[in-house]
């Protein structure tokens, strides 16, 4: 024979329960949504951007860039790190540019883009700003940066494979090859290692 006082009792520990274990699943729910995002096997090692001073920019070589290539280099990595990302979006911005145009402001696309101008080699499609835009080393890498945080889940993509996300260019495996050349040149700009190049 139950007695009231019992039955009242356990219907306080069940709804105590049921509190708590709504408690918890929010409790994962926040955890979950502030989590740092996944990362590749590359970028696993990214930590906060880098800012660079102009001035200090070496001559090179490094990873065989010198002069207006690693001024260019450094307009990319501030343009990163004035968006609020990490050495990881900063190495696959200089890679990207590598890939595209050798580090250099080029004013003349190719035969699949003759339309394509800049570091990262826009199209005149509206969608990479103006000529004056696409030419200026700032502008055009923070519309890149912009253009890459619209990738779902960038981060935890191989690096060639976000940059091509973002590019949309015919191969997605073209920027694979400067992946370690970035790294060093970032490095090099930094002045310590940013990531670790052997994955």
């Amino acid at each position: 024979m139950h007695t009231p006082g019992l039955a009242s009792h356990r219907r306080q520990l069940v709804a105590l329960g049921a509190v708590l274990l709504v408690l918890l699943a929010a409790f994962l729910v926040v955890r979950q949504v502030t989590a740092d995002p996944p990362r590749s096997a590359e970028c696993a090692a990214a930590g906060p951007g880098v800012r660079i001073d102009p001035a200090t920019v070496p001559e090179g070589p490094v990873a065989g860039y010198g002069g207006e290539q690693l001024a260019n280099a450094a307009a990319i990595v501030n343009a990163a790190e004035a968006l609020g990302l990490d050495t990881c979006a900063q190495v696959v911005g200089v890679m990207t540019a590598m890939g595209e145009s050798s580090l250099l402001v080029l004013d003349r696309g190719d035969a699949v883009g003759p339309d394509s101008r800049g570091l990262f080699q826009q199209r005149d499609n509206g969608a990479w700003g103006s000529y004056a835009d696409r030419m200026d080393p700032t502008t055009s890498a923070t519309n890149f940066f912009l253009a890459l945080q619209e990738v779902p889940d960038w981060q935890a993509l191989p690096p060639t494979i976000a940059a091509h996300r973002t590019q949309r260019n015919a191969d997605p495996y073209h920027y694979e090859r400067y992946w370690d050349a970035a790294v060093e040149v970032v490095g090099a700009l930094a002045g310590r290692p940013v990531l670790d190049a052997e994955v």
